[in-house]
């Protein structure tokens, strides 16, 4: 308790340990995701090199640069996440994410879209 009578923020974290502690986890594993994400970027450009022409390079630069793009807002939103679970915690509310859900199952279905498109090329030539 404070000097006035109401609870402290440290005491109110310390109620939802569990809870924060979880809260953590979620956005440790995101952050583990953007890394995978880039790294299949730089994957997918460094596989296509120019033996397989000039559109196979391009859809492998487009590649490289989405997945990279993706990452990023990725790990902003997982971010931001993070922060608003944070408060909602300590508020004793829960809403459930929405946007950085969204916001994976577009970029993941564009991503996918270039990679059959490279693996086209790989196969068919």
């Amino acid at each position: 308790m404070s000097v006035n009578g109401t609870q402290s923020t440290g005491s109110t974290e310390n109620k939802y340990v569990q809870q924060h502690l979880a809260n953590e986890r979620t956005y440790l594993a995101w952050v583990r995701t953007c890394i995978a994400v880039a790294g299949l970027g730089f994957l997918a450009a460094g596989l296509f090199n120019s033996t397989y022409g000039e559109k196979a390079h391009l859809f492998a630069v487009a590649a490289g640069i989405g997945s990279l793009l993706f990452a990023f807002s990725l790990l902003l939103s997982a971010t931001l996440d993070y922060q608003r679970k944070r408060r909602d915690i300590n508020e004793g509310v829960f809403r459930s994410s929405r946007l950085i859900v969204n916001l994976t199952l577009g970029f993941m279905l564009v991503l996918f879209v270039l990679l059959f498109v490279l693996a086209g090329f790989l196969l068919f030539g």
